[in-house]
């Protein structure tokens, strides 16, 4: 039987080699010339608990109840749903090494084993965990999920001595932000963190080729959501749902290929029940992705996002065609919503030139071919109402099938103790109150 090995990553986006970038990662690089890589892969929110949510039930965030951090008392509601008991229940040992962030202590009523807690982060001991799992050779067929802590903040030093890539002087700063010093500087400090989250990554690919598994072995490696930059994560731009998204292994999963039609996070657990002949559950929003690649048709002709909570209440939906993207906010707010933005020096800069002039629209419309930093809102041009009311109406019916209230104007289920900031407050790192207590 086919083994399934999710490897998942914080806060990269596409930000890697294999998308282009100048941010050395041999390993991934390596993977996919090995594999596919899905270069429209996006995620089902911009933010942490709530897009692993989503991949690890294969539903948006609303329906599987986790519309916030785990950590901030969002619990995933719907378990039950869980890939990891799913796969139990069907014959496979369930493995998670890592972090998983979708609640306190959920994970070990999940797994059936933890050889490493949700709570290492930043170290060797999660993929050299993993490693040692797949180096004992497992007789049971596994869904073994392997959660790094790179590339989240706190970024290390830079080496340009021995890793010319980390030279600041030379970095380009990732879209749509201005080329300077102090930005040049935190882009260099984050190709540093995905140095070492490509060699971790490695540790576990080489356990996978020395353990005689790998070719009985379909591999996921991807990004949870965006870039940990501002107006990027936390946006349901393309710079916050678009993902990396690489894949080896039998059923398909090989050549080297170049995927350029959309997929969704959300199609991994419909994708891994097929490669290992499993029956999918009925809760799936997601598509398998076998076979795929050589036909002409479509996983899907649109994508939906949604952002409801990260340290602040912030929410907003979109829907996506390969060539526009829409987006609707639903807090009557245009300042930016700080605590959204984690600190840096590109938030500080940012922060120190103007950000808080800025003003977000409640509609925006953006023609992708020509935009594809959506920085133009066309919501108002004649030329493009026919679509600006299609994509309208598509969103609406996606809302009311999950019953979601921001579409008749209602609030949010939040759980008793969920806490946030307020989106007044300058940073997350004041302390975060009652949502109840916050009249949003």
């Amino acid at each position: 039987m086919t083994n399934i090995l999710f490897l998942h990553v914080h806060n990269t986006g596409r930000y890697i080699e294999p998308h282009g970038h100048a941010v050395p990662t041999p390993r991934l690089s390596a993977l996919a010339r090995e594999g596919i890589l899905y270069r429209q892969a996006f995620c089902a929110s911009p933010t942490c608990s709530p897009s692993r949510a989503g991949f690890l039930t294969g539903t948006r965030p609303l329906r599987n109840g986790m519309i916030g951090l785990g950590h901030r008392g969002f619990p995933l509601l719907k378990a039950d749903w869980h890939i990891a008991r799913w796969f139990s229940q069907h014959g496979y040992e369930s493995v998670l090494c890592g972090i998983e962030h979708t609640g306190h202590g959920i994970e070990s009523t999940l797994y059936d084993r933890i050889p490493v807690t949700a709570n290492v982060t930043e170290t060797r001991e999660v993929p050299e965990a993993a490693a040692a799992y797949l180096g004992s050779r497992p007789e049971r067929p596994f869904f073994l999920s392997v959660g790094l802590h790179e590339a989240h903040r706190n970024y290390p030093q830079p080496d340009p001595e021995h890793h010319p890539a980390e030279d600041a002087r030379y970095v380009l700063p990732p879209r749509p932000l201005p080329d300077v010093p102090e930005i040049r500087a935190d882009m260099a400090a984050y190709i540093a963190m995905v140095r070492r989250m490509d060699e971790h990554i490695g540790i576990v690919l080489d356990a996978l080729d020395s353990s005689g598994l790998a070719e009985r072995t379909l591999v996921f490696v991807f990004a949870d959501h965006g870039l940990q930059f501002p107006r990027n994560m936390c946006s349901l731009t393309d710079r916050g749902l678009g993902v990396f998204l690489i894949a080896r292994g039998p059923g398909g999963f090989q050549g080297g290929l170049v995927e350029d039609r959309m997929v969704s996070l959300l199609d991994l657990y419909p994708t891994a029940c097929t490669a290992a002949n499993r029956p999918l559950p009925p809760w799936l929003e997601g598509r398998p992705l076998q076979n795929l690649h050589g036909n002409n048709q479509q996983v899907h002709d649109v994508l939906f996002g949604e952002m409801n909570f990260h340290a602040a209440y912030e929410p907003a939906r979109s829907v996506r065609t390969q060539r526009y993207k829409y987006i609707r906010r639903y807090i009557n707010r245009e300042e930016p919503v700080w605590p959204n933005s984690d600190p840096g020096l590109t938030d500080s800069w940012l922060k120190a030139n103007g950000w808080s002039d800025l003003r977000a629209d409640q509609e925006a419309l953006f023609d992708l071919f020509f935009d594809p930093d959506e920085m133009d809102n066309r919501i108002n041009d004649p030329t493009l109402q026919g679509v600006r009311k299609e994509l309208g109406n598509r969103l609406n019916s996606w809302m009311e099938r999950s019953d979601d209230p921001l579409l008749h104007g209602k609030p949010l289920p939040v759980p008793s103790g969920a806490v946030a900031n307020h989106p007044d407050d300058p940073t997350w790192k004041l302390s975060p109150r009652p949502v109840s207590e916050l009249g949003i």
